[in-house]
């Protein structure tokens, strides 16, 4: 495999298409991840759910077991998404195909992949789950979705992932030479600005990421809003990762097992001054951008609002 010099500020967005079969889907990450190291980036951003069907009665027929942070694979061989030899660590032995081709991709191409969410059964429950791995295929983040998508918009949408899913209850931050720390939410975890605030002004994030799955009620009305605001908010980038948005089925024709879920699509890359510097439109797409880290510091110092909070009237306090 020949390797592309990365650009150490460089990150893709990988807006791909999801189907009911997950050897396709894998497949397919595959391809886009190689797409991402022919670009350059040095970080990549998988969709929301983008092994699965994005519905609740999918979660569980999908579902994997996924390593923790500090484990990595023991044996990887150099073709894509395949394993030489066998292991003898029962636990490693235990793990899903798509967290160990995450883990045999990133290590492969030498990049940072913040692997959107997939499925994650643990104890009986079920997390909707983003394992971040280093260019050593090593776990360095993990983060399971805090806030849970249970909405019932008139004449719009209604799903409940609490039918099917459980909570997470942690932060998730991570460090990347060149890019700084940066903190990660899934989707709905947008909709909250304690939660980013914490990671942007307890931790010193200076990039926010969320994997989503915003739909055609919810979309266009606050996905790029959401973005914007968590980035004035934070003072910070914030990046996000959509599925593609995929055509309904046809009733007479496809037999499927799952009800549809059209996603929004529109990945997008927003600045700290809340300017959209990257995005597409519905369709599979990937997103290639070069993040300009000192306009981070230029709008923390220009509008000093993390130095300006009044602790005598609110505080932020970590939950940890």
């Amino acid at each position: 495999m020949n390797m592309v010099n990365q650009i150490g500020n460089r990150v893709a967005l990988l807006q791909v298409p999801v189907t009911e079969s997950k050897s396709t889907n894998l497949k397919t990450a595959s391809d886009y991840v190689r797409k991402a190291h022919d670009a350059g980036a040095k970080l990549t951003v998988l969709p929301e759910i983008w092994n699965s069907p994005y519905a609740t009665s999918a979660f569980g027929d999908y579902a994997e077991v996924l390593p923790n942070v500090g484990d990595k694979l023991k044996e990887e061989s150099t073709n894509e998404g395949e394993m030489s030899g066998t292991s003898d660590d029962s636990t490693e032995d235990s793990w899903g195909e798509s967290p160990r081709l995450l883990m045999t991709l990133a290590k492969q191409y030498n990049m940072y992949i913040v692997g959107g969410s997939i499925p994650e059964t643990c104890d009986k429950k079920i997390y909707n789950t983003c394992l971040i791995i280093n260019p050593s295929g090593e776990v360095v983040g993990k983060h399971r979705k805090v806030h849970l998508f249970d909405i019932d918009v008139p004449g719009g949408i209604c799903f409940k992932e609490s039918d099917t899913l459980t909570a997470g209850d942690g932060v998730t931050h991570f460090e990347v030479d060149g890019l700084g720390k940066i903190g990660v939410g899934i989707c709905y975890d947008i909709r909250f600005p304690e939660f980013a605030m914490l990671l942007t002004q307890q931790y010193n994030c200076k990039i926010l990421i969320y994997p989503g799955a915003f739909n055609l009620t919810t979309g266009p009305a606050h996905w790029e809003l959401l973005q914007r605001a968590r980035a004035v908010d934070g003072q910070c980038y914030v990046l996000t990762a959509s599925p593609a948005r995929t055509s309904p089925p046809d009733d007479e024709t496809d037999d499927t097992k799952y009800p549809h879920y059209s996603a929004w699509g529109h990945s997008t890359a927003v600045s700290p001054w809340g300017e959209v510097i990257a995005t597409c439109d519905e369709q599979p797409a990937m997103v290639v951008t070069d993040l300009d880290m000192t306009k981070v510091e230029e709008m923390r110092m220009a509008i000093p609002t993390m130095k300006q909070k009044r602790g005598d009237l609110y505080r932020l306090v970590d939950g940890e």
